[in-house]
């Protein structure tokens, strides 16, 4: 699927894959803030099983990426990226018709496996169909789709719900799915199917290992870290994890090739990925809890205001990917992550009546500092694995951004939390309109005490993760795509 310098092919290929990247990203976020509303359309309250709705989504993508990213080396990606496509598709319809609650969560599971097979194969689509000299331009652009998904989904969400039903934040992907559908058979080229193995019990051992780890972080702030139904789920995730690599050693074709992880490129790329996300997602994650329960602000202007992030994505992303390019990941890579450790200490402190351009410009700056960091640190991952394993490779690489992501929520919420910040929040949300009196003044110094110490540590993971990107200066360049 290589496409010559100046084929339109190329971008043809990138329409397709950002739409299946869109509505992924997209229904990783857009659920969240609809929760109030699905509760009360069941008679749940909020917390519990309803949770699940969005814990099933996200715990079977994580467990599935590995194993979609082989299947598409294995089977073909057109096929698997089809069938990924389809069964998202079909699944939302599901969702926005479910009649129960369990029947909700089972459709929503049905969905994260359509998801997870998209989210794995669209960086080796993309890198297929750029030449190898445009491959971090190729990622710049995922990365602005990835960004725009998951930036976009708590405004959007907030918009559907607030002007129609919750179920329409589901029935809208069927449309847009049905077209991607269209465009994949007449764009994709369908590829060969090649002489290998599908390793089963590997993929069934990450999976369980994935899932658990997932889903007991997801519970973290509801049972509590004492919690043994947690540490059950912790222990599990260890043990299958633990076969999973005793199996992989000696499997003749195995899921993962260990010996990737001997390559220093690839271990510093993958490390810094993680460090990445659990630091930059801390601010999409307590931001909007700052601009409703400290600041007062409706869901919808929070979301307004939360824009800046995917906006300074999308101006910079594409421009970064070309210039990472020419410049290599050592040098863009760190700088990406040096930016998000300012933008971390500049957004944690922030004040009561701080002014909301001052919060901009911090969102915006953290928005600049992804864009750097994720097309050439991506390109350097993906560069380290050989042709044929590139469907494994963009499944390493969501699953590394994935898990960033899930570990970053239970971290810095913990932080958050243990701080006294979660009750604060509450607090303050009680007695909205009263920050001038004299009983909310010391909730809102727990609140942004809470709230600094969070990001702040998050500044320290991003800090981190320039100097681990900074150790690959020097080393070869990213192998041909």
């Amino acid at each position: 699927m290589s496409a010559s310098e100046g084929s339109p092919g190329k971008w043809a290929v990138y329409v397709v894959v950002a739409i299946g990247v869109l509505m992924a990203t997209l229904d990783s976020s857009i659920v969240n803030i609809s929760l109030p509303s699905i509760g009360r359309a069941f008679g749940r309250p909020l917390g519990g099983v309803l949770s699940w709705v969005v814990i099933a989504y996200l715990a079977v993508i994580v467990a599935l990426l590995l194993s979609g990213g082989r299947l598409g080396d294995v089977l073909g990606r057109k096929r698997i990226w089809q069938a990924g496509l389809l069964l998202f598709t079909a699944s939302s319809a599901l969702c926005g018709l479910a009649p129960t609650l369990p029947a909700l969560i089972a459709c929503r599971a049905l969905q994260g496996t359509g998801a997870a097979l998209l989210m794995a194969l669209s960086p080796a689509l993309l890198t297929s169909a750029f030449p190898a000299e445009e491959r971090g331009r190729a990622l710049g652009m995922n990365a602005l789709t990835v960004g725009i998904g998951v930036s976009l989904g708590p405004p959007l969400g907030g918009f559907i719900t607030e002007h129609g039903s919750w179920r329409w934040i589901f029935f809208i992907n069927v449309p847009i799915g049905a077209l991607g559908l269209l465009l994949a058979s007449l764009i994709l080229r369908r590829e060969e199917r090649r002489p290998a193995r599908f390793d089963v019990g590997g993929a069934l051992a990450i999976g369980v290992a994935l899932g658990c780890f997932t889903a007991a972080l997801s519970f973290v702030h509801q049972l509590g870290w004492r919690s043994p139904l947690l540490w059950s789920g912790l222990l599990i995730s260890a043990a299958a994890g633990r076969w999973f690599l005793a199996h992989e050693a000696r499997h003749p074709a195995p899921l993962v090739e260990l010996s990737l992880f001997r390559d220093r490129l690839f271990r510093s790329a993958l490390l810094s990925l993680v460090l990445s996300f659990l630091a930059m997602f801390s601010v999409l994650y307590l931001t909007p809890f700052y601009l409703e329960q400290v600041r007062g602000l409706s869901v919808e202007r929070s979301g307004q205001l939360m824009m800046a992030y995917p906006l300074a994505i999308a101006l910079v992303a594409p421009l970064a990917g070309r210039l990472s390019d020419r410049v290599g990941s050592g040098v863009l890579a760190p700088l990406g992550l040096l930016l998000a450790a300012g933008s971390l200490f500049l957004l944690g402190s922030v004040g009561a009546r701080t002014p909301l351009s001052w919060l901009v410009a911090g969102l915006a700056l953290c928005g600049l500092a992804q864009a750097l960091f994720q097309p050439a640190n991506n390109s350097a991952l993906l560069g380290a694995v050989p042709r044929e394993r590139q469907g494994l490779g963009g499944g390493v690489l969501a699953t590394g951004r994935t898990l960033g992501q899930c570990v970053s929520a239970a971290l810095m919420g913990g932080v958050f939390a243990g701080l006294g910040g979660a009750e604060a929040g509450r607090r303050l949300a009680a007695s909205a309109g009263a920050l001038e009196g004299s009983a909310a003044q010391p909730w809102l110094a727990v609140f942004l005490r809470s709230y600094r110490g969070a990001l702040w540590v998050a500044g320290c993971l991003a800090l981190l993760g320039a100097a681990v990107a900074f150790t690959r200066r020097g080393m070869r360049a990213p192998a041909a795509g």
